[in-house]
């Protein structure tokens, strides 16, 4: 295998993919990224077994040919590297040899036989979006998913399309993100539970122009644009019935309309007071005056007085500003309404998604104030 192309280009291909390259596992083979040389173009391909992610890009391909690689081996060399084009060799014994400029490097590496092979999906239902949507979407909640192994089913983003109707939900058990938009698709209905590291990958590589295909299979979800493919195991199990958990419109709730980001700064100046035996800040809400505060033996305390519109029932009620400073930084409005209806009750904002024609809704539980 021999081909030239620029540094840039295979620093991009290199971490497009090392996001599915395995940390720790017994198979020294998933360490490694998988490089084939075909005609005019270089495929990429990196898997841990629950997640694969395959990339294109265009190189001058003087000998065909495959290997497998350390990946982050290759990756730390390839930034290192003076710029220019850079010519990969590989020789006998599986020797890749790397030239650039006046430097050049061996890295010994494994045939393809001992790679795991990455599903392919030919001809399996899909539907496509843009990319612009589906990233702002999958903002608005995956920072909600679990991050708590025993609660292996909210490890992911719940995906619902439905005809013309994109929705996805996530949940930790204290807090609720929903997000629901207007696509072009005709399929009748589909949910999939899709892993947090899929997502997280998902979202470094979307743009925001282009669409992104989704394609279906029985356990497994693909997401290709723009050359890149991810290919995902999808989380086996029920995802909770977040729809009894949403207000209806019949229980009586008292809005707060206060200014986001005075709303945003006096909750993270509050936090500043708070410890891991200690994590609520408490909320004073009167007609028209919300106090906020947080004391905290061997600390201190802080307290702070805004303004905002509220004629509903006086209460207090404790949060973790860590959940409201989460759904605060993604609200688009200016002026925000924070629904409350007891001390007990969750807090819930809402916000309409004019040109999505959707609507985003986040619960968050209260928390005893400690």
């Amino acid at each position: 295998m021999r081909f030239k192309s620029t540094k840039e280009s295979l620093l991009t291909a290199i971490q497009t993919v090392e996001g599915a390259v395995a940390t720790k596992s017994t198979l020294p083979i998933l360490s490694n990224v998988l490089i084939e040389a075909h005609k005019d173009s270089l495929l990429f391909n990196a898997t841990d077994l629950d997640i694969g992610i395959v990339y294109k890009m265009k190189a001058d391909i003087q000998e065909e040919g495959t290997i497998t690689v350390p990946a982050k081996r290759l990756s730390d060399i390839v930034k290192e590297l003076p710029g220019g084009d850079v010519a990969i060799t590989v020789r006998k014994n599986y020797n890749m040899v790397i030239e650039c400029g006046a430097c050049s490097f061996r890295l010994v590496g494994l045939p393809k036989e001992e790679f795991p092979s990455i599903p392919k999906f030919h001809d399996k239902e899909h539907v496509a979006i843009e990319q612009a949507v589906l990233k702002k979407l999958l903002r608005k909640v995956a920072f909600a998913m679990s991050r708590d192994e025993t609660r292996y089913v909210l490890n992911g983003t719940l995906l619902v399309l439905k005809p013309n109707i994109l929705r996805l939900v996530a949940t930790d058990g204290r807090r609720l993100a929903l997000v629901e938009a207007k696509v072009a698709t005709s399929i009748e209905k589909k949910e999939l539970i899709v892993p947090i590291k899929t997502i997280n990958e998902l979202q470094k590589i979307l743009k925001e122009e282009g669409p992104v295909k989704i394609i279906f299979s029985d356990n497994q979800v693909a997401f290709e644009l723009d050359g890149t493919t991810i290919i995902s195991r999808l989380i086996e199990g029920e995802f909770p019935n977040y729809e009894q958990v949403i207000p209806k419109g019949k229980e009586k709730t008292d809005k707060i309309q206060i200014d986001k980001n005075v709303f945003l700064a006096a909750v993270r100046r509050a936090s500043l007071f708070t410890s891991a035996d200690s994590q609520s800040i408490k909320f004073d809400v009167f007609k028209n005056k919300l106090v906020i505060s947080k004391m905290t033996p061997d600390i201190g305390e802080v307290k702070e007085e805004i303004k905002m519109v509220y004629a509903g029932t006086e209460l207090t009620v404790g949060f973790n500003p860590a959940y409201l400073i989460d759904v605060l930084k993604i609200l688009q409005q200016e002026t925000i309404d924070f629904e409350l209806t007891d001390s007990d009750k969750p807090g819930l904002f809402r916000e309409a998604l004019s040109e999505d024609h959707g609507f985003y809704i986040y619960i968050v539980l209260p928390m005893q104030l400690v």
